[in-house]
């Protein structure tokens, strides 16, 4: 399989702080934020391997979140797909701050139809 990467950069702002998100209460980046980015960085990575009307949802995350980002700091999330088999995709996750590693760990997705999926939720 070739590796398959996908990577987004987002500004730390005052609503993705541990503060204002209630995960702690330093203004600093919440490993929560983190965590949506690297999700998010997944689904994306993963979008166009799907079939019309499919997408995927996160049903695991191992993450460490191991260095604090301040407020304006840019930090990176990045998604490799290491394994896809059958609806599940493997991802390892991580997050930088310039070239320093604030964040890392391992996210699996499964494919799913949105239509059905979501008919579940209304019965």
């Amino acid at each position: 399989m070739e590796t398959k990467i996908f990577e987004q950069t987002f500004t730390v702002t005052e609503d993705k702080t541990a503060q204002a998100m209630g995960s702690g209460d330093l203004p600093v980046l919440a490993t929560p934020a983190m965590i949506a980015a690297m999700e998010n960085a997944a689904m994306l990575c993963a979008a166009d391997l799907l079939e019309e009307g499919m997408t995927t949802v996160g049903v695991h995350m191992n993450a460490e979140h191991n260095k604090a980002s301040a407020i304006g700091a840019k930090v990176t999330a990045r998604a490799t797909l290491v394994e896809h088999t059958g609806r599940s995709f493997h991802f390892t996750v991580e997050a930088y701050e310039g070239d320093e590693q604030v964040g890392v760990g391992e996210h699996t997705r499964v494919a799913v139809d949105r239509v059905r999926f979501m008919a579940k939720l209304a019965k």
